[in-house]
């Protein structure tokens, strides 16, 4: 793979861009879902970087940063599967094994807490969005692996269990959603 070695071309001045040998809109819907992607991972980025106070945490979130550079990676090259089964069934079982030590839920939440926890939030909200690109460029063109599809879509869910862990370990009062206020 290509290293980055000059961070400006001029290439992109007249809105297209490389990827691979094609050269592409940059509102192209497969431009549009790496950028999702990016900024998914951007996002998570910050939640780290605001020490959320939970290794187990860090350390998942660490792993999901390395899977949406391979995510992306597979999104340029198809024929190179990186998301597998394993990689899903990876997030089901964190998913499974944290929200196991969490109230039920009788209502909705709002998205809210300390920075860490609501930065999950804010993170689970730009995953539906890549979630959402992924499901458009899907129908115009199949992806080549539907592990792309099934990984995203875990990936918002275990981050919205994320958000309670983290306001649980700062003892936030999770504030419940009041219907017909």
């Amino acid at each position: 793979m290509p290293r980055l070695t000059k961070i400006f071309t001029r290439q992109g001045d007249e809105g297209y861009t490389s990827l691979g040998d094609n050269r592409l809109s940059k509102d192209d819907l497969v431009i549009e879902a790496l950028g999702d992607i990016d900024e998914l991972n951007s996002s998570i980025g910050m939640i780290i970087a605001m020490r959320p106070q939970h290794e187990e945490v860090e350390r998942c979130l660490t792993q999901i940063q390395q899977d949406l550079f391979d995510f992306g990676g597979e999104m340029h090259v198809p024929e190179r599967k990186s998301i597998s089964p394993e990689k899903v069934l990876w997030l089901e079982t964190q998913l499974e094994t944290w929200n196991k030590t969490l109230p039920t839920l009788k209502e909705f939440i709002l998205p809210r807490g300390n920075p860490a926890s609501t930065a999950c939030h804010v993170a689970r909200t730009v995953c539906r969005r890549a979630e959402r690109s992924l499901v458009r460029l899907h129908r115009q063109m199949t992806l080549s692996n539907p592990e792309m599809l099934r990984y995203i879509n875990r990936l918002s869910d275990l981050l919205f269990v994320m958000s309670r862990i983290l306001a649980k370990v700062s003892r936030e009062e999770e504030l419940m959603w009041e219907k017909d206020r």
